[in-house]
């Protein structure tokens, strides 16, 4: 696989906090991709002759992380079925949604699942090769809430922009529109769990919306700025991009 597309290398996986474990959010419908992926999961889509759902596990275990909860939804069966065939080995929960839940309903659902006090919640169908390390040193320092992992991105509409002081303290989260420039979030949160769970949510909510834009003003949420490589395959332009991309080298 293309090194400068995903991060990963020979080398032996990152000292990751032992007391992490990922949640992997895999239950979207994928809408926007139905006209080129039409029968499954979005993070199912094949890439490079895998689905992509593959590459985000690989750069997780890459940098050490060994216990997983994968949030499941729409065909969640399928995501089962590739589970159990390709991970027979890998320590992993399921949290399966009869109804969608929202991004923050589905995380804060796997939440109460974990047992360790730090989780890093994602996207199964963005890959964001950011140094996880780093992340986590950030968010223990600061004893943050939530801490997000930013991308910085030029010449967008898609996304809309977070901002942050110099202490790395998030200030704001901007609507999408057009920008020449800015920080975007990657999806990628480190999560104090029981922080979280202690927090007076709905069952159903967005993560964006009713948590970390509602509580942006207390100062609990920080932000790290990662500049690596960034593609999230919700629409048929970045689907094709991927191809290319992840599946140079594979």
């Amino acid at each position: 696989m293309n090194n400068s597309a995903t991060g990963n290398s020979n080398r032996a996986p990152l000292p990751v906090n032992t007391d992490v474990e990922a949640i992997i959010l895999a239950g979207g419908f994928g809408t926007r991709l139905r006209t080129v992926v039409s029968d499954l999961p979005k993070c199912m889509a094949p890439v490079a002759g895998k689905p992509f759902l593959y590459y985000v596990i690989d750069q997780l275990q890459q940098q050490g992380i060994k216990k997983f909860i994968f949030s499941l939804g729409y065909m969640s069966e399928v995501i089962q079925t590739f589970l159990q065939e390709n991970y027979p080995a890998l320590d992993y929960q399921l949290s399966i949604e009869e109804d969608p839940l929202g991004t923050g309903g589905a995380i804060y659902k796997a939440c109460s699942m974990a047992t360790e006090p730090t989780v890093l919640a994602l996207n199964g169908d963005t890959l964001f090769s950011i140094k996880l390390q780093q992340l986590l040193q950030l968010h223990q320092q600061k004893e943050s809430y939530c801490t997000i992992c930013l991308k910085p991105m030029q010449q967008f509409e898609r996304y809309g922009v977070v901002k942050m002081d110099t202490n790395n303290c998030i200030t704001s989260f901007e609507e999408k529109k057009w920008n020449e420039e800015g920080l975007i979030n990657g999806g990628v949160y480190a999560i104090d769990r029981g922080k979280f769970l202690a927090q007076p949510l709905a069952e159903k909510f967005s993560m964006e919306k009713d948590y970390l834009e509602l509580l942006v003003g207390e100062g609990n949420f920080y932000g790290l700025v990662q500049d690596a490589y960034f593609i999230d395959i919700g629409i048929p332009e970045d689907f094709e991009r991927a191809q290319k991309e992840i599946g140079r080298k594979e």
